[in-house]
């Protein structure tokens, strides 16, 4: 298990209580119901009554008891719960409230707390340029919070840099989907968090939600796809650590960003679209609990 500095005990304790706090009232009961194993497990046979599927019959107790009996089967409520977290310093940009990694942390905790009081194993894949943390998926509420303790632990690891120094944490979505695939063998439910500000990705992605119940948990900022006029500035690339100047009085450039970032996420909402996924979009400043409810209330109205 990471070790988390001394200086960091404190806020990871604050954490663990709102978190505890928000599952217990807002949001465990509607994730019970909202997300389902994946298989079935027999429970026992008992004598047909119209209306039963035919399908369920079972063939050899009927032949012995001389009249037809069914198969019981129970859904398994158990599942694996997979967190892929994109921690790159594209999301250490926030204009109101918190910054995106900030409001990552607080959803990937709501999940991983969520999913232990639901008795399902929990899991992570942490990764910035590459994969800086991966747990094994357990069950219990002290294995969550090994899950959460790592998060914050790797954020020690990669406090914010000096002025001047190079960052040099590009986001790599592929590392964390390729590793899913491989943590995670049976089907499972894949929550990938990142602000999918990426290049390269979309076709393992696929591949992943093939095999998972995958859902993009995608965060945002009112100010992504803005440029503010200020005339002449520099501005840095979180990811690369590069300056550029900008003439941002242009109105010019200043479309020419929008459309660019809106184009990027008209391809992400038509992939997501054409994959039938459950989406959710966090913004800085905003709940986080009340998109993760609206996710669990809709999953359980579709089951019913």
């Amino acid at each position: 298990m990471s070790v988390v500095p001394s200086e960091l005990f404190q806020a990871l304790r604050a954490l663990e209580l709102r978190t505890l706090r928000l599952a217990n009232d807002v949001l465990v009961g509607q994730y019970a119901s909202g997300f389902r194993g994946q298989g079935l497990a027999f429970r026992e046979v008992r004598p047909y009554t119209p209306g039963d599927d035919v399908r369920s019959i079972d063939w050899n107790v009927s032949a012995r008891m001389n009249e037809p009996f069914v198969k019981v089967f129970d859904e398994e409520r158990e599942m694996t719960v997979l967190l892929g977290l994109d921690r790159s310093t594209s999301l250490r940009f926030g204009t109101i409230g918190n910054r995106k990694d900030e409001l990552q942390l607080e959803a990937a905790a709501l999940l991983a707390v969520s999913a232990a009081r639901g008795g399902d194993r929990i899991g992570l894949v942490l990764a910035r340029d590459k994969i800086d943390a991966i747990v094994r998926p357990r069950r219990g509420q002290k294995h969550a919070l090994r899950v959460i303790t790592d998060i914050v632990a790797g954020d020690a690891r990669d406090a914010d840099p000096v002025p001047g120094e190079a960052l040099g944490t590009a986001t790599d979505l592929r590392a964390i989907l390729e590793t899913a695939l491989h943590v995670a063998r049976r089907k499972s439910l894949f929550f990938l968090l990142s602000d999918f500000l990426a290049e390269g990705w979309e076709t393992v992605f696929s591949l992943a939600a093939t095999k998972h119940d995958l859902v993009p948990v995608v965060l945002t900022d009112r100010r992504d796809g803005e440029l503010p006029d200020v005339g002449l500035a520099t501005f840095e690339d979180l990811e690369s650590g590069e300056t550029i100047v900008v003439d941002t009085g242009d109105h010019k450039v200043r479309a020419s960003y929008k459309d660019a970032h809106g184009a990027l996420v008209e391809r992400r909402r038509k992939l997501f679209a054409k994959l039938r996924l459950d989406a959710v979009t966090l913004e800085t400043g905003r709940s986080v609990v009340t998109p993760l409810r609206d996710l669990f209330r809709m999953r359980t109205r579709r089951r019913r």
